[in-house]
């Protein structure tokens, strides 16, 4: 079985290329969520991170203070790494669970999709990776749309992230979203139909 893993920018349209395979049948785990899973009460994570950060990150309700990790958490490098090296191991034996249960299935083709996968400690684990890509502007305007953000908040967002270039050196393919909705899932099809022919 392959691991796939699809990435892009914000306002790409990863969501919705994932949303359609999810629809075919296939097996597409939510990085994302599952990195929020692991803040959850009952996660091995929770007393590493109050160690690393301050025991006042728990709450007594034992969930975590998610504003006060981001804050000590992103305030320098070195703590952003701590939280990565603290976060990341159990975010990827989740994903690699959720890889093996879908292998004992039969499955051919295991996709993740994530925001950070280039560069992030899952690139490893993945035997390729999909970019979904669409103009600066286009992605600027679905990202206001989507989530009611003024024009300099969209184009903010989409600078902390790491630019298209980097993410095309680490992609095995590209699926452009530079036109409407019917025209993106045909690209979607056909980088599967090549994956599944071996092309």
């Amino acid at each position: 079985m392959k691991i796939i893993g699809i990435t892009g920018r914000s306002g790409s349209g990863k969501s919705a290329v994932s949303a359609l395979y999810r629809q075919l049948g296939y097996t597409v785990a939510d990085a994302d969520l599952v990195a929020r899973q692991v803040l959850e009460p009952g996660s091995p994570c929770l007393a590493k991170l109050a160690e690393a950060f301050g025991s006042d990150l728990l709450t007594p309700q034992g969930t975590v203070n998610r504003q006060l990790l981001a804050d000590r958490a992103f305030r320098d490098e070195e703590s952003t790494q701590r939280l990565v090296n603290i976060t990341h191991p159990e975010i990827i034996a989740r994903l690699l669970a959720a890889a093996q249960e879908a292998e004992r299935r039969g499955e051919k083709l295991f996709f993740v999709d994530g925001a950070v996968i280039v560069g992030a400690p899952f690139e490893k684990h993945c035997d390729a990776i999909w970019l979904v890509s669409a103009p600066y502007e286009q992605s600027v305007a679905r990202i206001r749309k989507r989530d009611g953000l003024t024009l300099r908040q969209a184009r903010a967002r989409l600078a902390a992230q790491l630019p298209v270039r980097a993410l095309r050196k680490g992609a095995a393919r590209e699926i452009r979203n530079d036109k409407d909705m019917e025209h993106l899932q045909r690209q979607a099809l056909t980088a599967l139909e090549q994956e599944k022919g071996g092309a």
